[in-house]
């Protein structure tokens, strides 16, 4: 396999990931830890045959990039891994899991398979603008599980003048986390977009802000609901709630875009913020990205129980702004005790 040796080499296997890796602190396994995913990454780069535990090893990581932040030698695991999956990938090199999550997608639009309309969640369109500077772009988790959410994300976002793409398919994120190409939902997304006039395009969903923001052409803008509610809070009559909330940093708003204090703004405009023990920077995972949800379930809930460890006694509410770390930690024990953003917003936001 043609991998970065440069890159391999640059890890100086001092272990300091060990310390901070979630997988790790869960398995055990040095083989499920940064140093020893990066010693079988060179191991592969001199002839180690990429047997399934090479491939558990390689797909567990969550891509949250706790490694990254803590390196002492500046090493950039996500990226190296990322890029081993694609050459794995490239191969006929993959698990089971990873074979359905990508037909899924490939054949529906969808992570899930669904082959209902992702707007079917959506009644009157009508109120649809066929061109618009702002597009809302709703995510799979949303279109299909978090409706909710969707709607109220929609129900803010057009006092501003946002419109919905008519046929959204998956951003790719999935796709680009385990190794396939994802150029063609990228190509259809951007046409859409470019058809629309838009000049902003605001996603909830954490994977598919960095994935709109990083994987496509820059031709627009890209801001995570947090942001746009950041800028323009003021602009919504809020009413204050007598409530303590806590605040869950996904990984691809937090460490891979530096996207802290945004949403924290916005809690504090409408009631108290209790941080939990580990955050910012130092969040721990909720462990379901990188396809290891979908890939070793047992693994993720393990680390997101873990997660919940940290939340602050006598909250009312643990907020986050990425449905997959709602799916996550509600799965692990936390049930309807976690809420999006919006859903926070939404109760604030006095009725017009």
């Amino acid at each position: 396999m043609n991998l970065n040796l440069k890159a391999i080499n640059q890890c100086v296997r001092c272990g300091t990931c060990r310390t901070f890796c979630p997988v790790f602190l869960e398995s055990g396994w040095e083989s499920a830890n940064t140093r020893g995913r990066i010693m079988i990454l060179k191991g592969l780069t001199c002839g180690l045959q990429p047997d399934r535990q090479v491939l558990d090893s390689i797909n567990t990581c969550t891509t949250c990039g706790i490694c990254t932040e803590n390196c002492p030698a500046g090493v950039n695991p996500p990226e190296m891994i990322e890029s081993a999956r694609r050459q794995l990938v490239s191969l006929g090199k993959m698990t089971g899991e990873q074979a359905d999550l990508s037909r899924n997608i490939f054949e529906s639009g969808n992570t899930f398979g669904e082959s209902s309309d992702r707007l079917s969640w959506f009644t009157d369109r009508s109120l649809l603008a066929k061109k618009a500077d702002y597009v809302y772009f709703v995510g799979c988790m949303n279109s299909y599980r978090y409706t909710k959410t969707a709607a109220n994300t929609f129900a803010l976002l057009s006092r501003f003048g946002a419109t919905m793409l008519p046929a959204e398919q998956c951003c790719g994120s999935p796709l680009l986390r385990t190794g396939f190409d994802a150029s063609r939902f990228v190509d259809e997304n951007c046409r859409q977009i470019a058809e629309m006039g838009a000049s902003t395009v605001i996603t909830g969903c954490a994977g598919c802000y960095t994935t709109l923001k990083k994987s496509y052409p820059p031709d627009f803008r890209v801001l995570s609901v947090p942001e746009f509610l950041a800028e323009h809070i003021s602009e919504l009559e809020i009413k204050p709630l007598d409530l303590t909330i806590t605040y869950h940093d996904p990984c691809h708003l937090g460490r891979h875009n530096q996207i802290y204090e945004q949403p924290r703004q916005v809690i504090e405009t409408i009631c108290r913020l209790e941080e939990m023990k580990t955050n910012r920077k130092d969040a721990r995972c909720c462990g379901g990205g990188g396809g290891v949800r979908a890939g070793y379930k047992d693994l993720s809930l393990q680390m997101a129980k873990k997660r919940l460890e940290d939340v602050p006694e006598g909250v009312d509410y643990i907020v986050t702004s990425c449905p997959l770390c709602i799916r996550n930690l509600r799965d692990a024990g936390a049930g309807e005790k976690v809420i999006d953003l919006v859903d926070l917003v939404a109760m604030a936001v006095r009725q017009k």
